[in-house]
């Protein structure tokens, strides 16, 4: 009798602990699940380098690791060596007038290499320059790839390059336009048409090179000031329609 009760109770021992050891099996399946839909949701919503996705696995498996994300550039972003060491002369026409301009790969390599292969490419025929601004900062931006100032996730690339130390750019500067990380250049660029004082504490901006005539042509754009319905009523869209007729570079 004694023997039946004790087999009796080894048997709804090992029931309860099947159980419980099933319940925490389910419960591990749930945690991996979620964090699975997290991974998906988080670090694919914004597709991902495998750096990135390495560090979001990586926080998953340590959860007290705080990874910092991989710089890195996205799309075929030309080599810095296609401009290393070179300076180029050409021609910028806006609207039916040229600027005459000259970008440097000897100080801004990766950026010139960049726009030099765009400009190759015709990439900047038609397109608009859909910014001005008319106050503390004086520069014409151009180059999105919509012509409405829309960023192209499809292609960034940094570092910058290039920074003035006080972050004066002069009158007849032509600079990268970016986004908040240094790492968001694209194809956008701006001229500055009247010496202009931009931040630095956030990486500034790359300088790659200067108009070195013509510059007269932005001021008369900038003199029509701004559209309404912009930013502010110094800063928005031309009051006067911007368009890139050709960017040649020799």
């Amino acid at each position: 009798m004694r023997q039946m009760e004790a087999r009796r109770s080894l048997r709804n021992a090992q029931q309860q602990r099947r159980k419980r050891d099933n319940v925490l099996a389910i419960g591990a399946g749930v945690v991996a699940v979620g964090l699975a839909v997290v991974l998906q949701l988080t670090a694919f919503a914004s597709n991902p380098t495998p750096d990135e996705y390495a560090a979001v696995q990586a926080g998953l498996a340590s959860p007290s690791a705080s990874p910092s994300p991989t710089a890195s550039n996205v799309g075929n972003i030309p080599n810095p060596d296609v401009a290393r060491g070179k300076t180029f002369t050409g021609t910028l026409t806006l609207n039916g007038k040229p600027l005459g301009v000259t970008l440097d790969g000897t100080k801004a390599p990766q950026a010139v290499s960049v726009f030099k292969t765009l400009a190759d490419q015709n990439f900047f025929k038609g397109n608009n320059c859909h910014r001005l601004t008319t106050s503390g900062i004086f520069v014409l931006q151009c180059g999105s790839k919509d012509g409405k100032g829309g960023a192209d996730p499809a292609f960034q690339w940094g570092p910058v390059e290039n920074v003035p130390a006080n972050g004066v750019y002069p009158a007849g500067t032509i600079a990268v336009a970016r986004a908040a990380s240094t790492y968001s250049n694209g194809t956008q660029f701006f001229v500055v048409y009247k010496d202009s004082k931009l931040p630095v504490d956030t990486g500034g901006y790359t300088v790659m090179g200067k108009v070195t005539s013509g510059l007269d042509a932005v001021s008369a754009i900038a003199a029509t000031g701004v559209t309404s319905g912009g930013t502010s009523a110094t800063d928005g869209q031309p009051a006067t329609k911007v368009t890139i007729d050709s960017f040649t570079l020799k």
